[in-house]
């Protein structure tokens, strides 16, 4: 049976598009960890990979940039790193810049994982495009009638 959406609920429409949008990101983040575990990485490897291999070039990726561009604590990135290592996706090497600093360097073993697991993801990508656009447009739309109405509201 279906509910009924709630009367007078003047964001109902903002939480169905965000509800849709954040059900494209999840259909996309779910065939990206399954796309990982079929590589023979765990997720959270696949992450650290893509975000070391994707760093600007300005940038040493060190365990604390890892940590922060993953969003996790840099104990978690550290033992996430070492399992890597260990597995030959990543090796640590001394910044030349600051001797103090350790970087982390995609091995070519991990760059053709990587590449692999790319090109899944680009096709993935592809497919849900049209859906993950037309959802972010309905958000979009939505967060413009909000403020509007906002205002309205706060107009005597």
């Amino acid at each position: 049976m279906r509910r009924s959406a709630t009367k007078g609920d003047p964001n109902q429409s903002l939480h169905q598009a965000l509800a849709e949008f954040r059900h494209q990101l999840r259909t996309f983040l779910l065939a990206s960890e399954d796309a990982a575990h079929q590589a023979g990485l765990h997720p959270q490897q696949h992450q650290l990979l893509l975000a070391v291999a994707g760093a600007p070039p300005q940038v040493s990726p060190s365990i604390a940039y890892a940590a922060e561009r993953l969003g996790l604590k840099h104990n978690s990135v550290v033992e996430l790193v070492d399992r890597c290592e260990k597995e030959g996706f990543l090796q640590r090497k001394i910044d030349p810049k600051d001797r103090r600093r350790v970087c982390l360097q995609v091995t070519s073993q991990g760059r053709r994982v990587l590449d692999r697991l790319s090109q899944v993801h680009l096709q993935e990508l592809n497919s849900l495009a049209p859906h993950l656009i037309a959802a972010l447009q309905h958000v979009l739309k939505n967060e413009v009638k909000t403020k509007q109405n906002s205002r309205r509201q706060k107009t005597p």
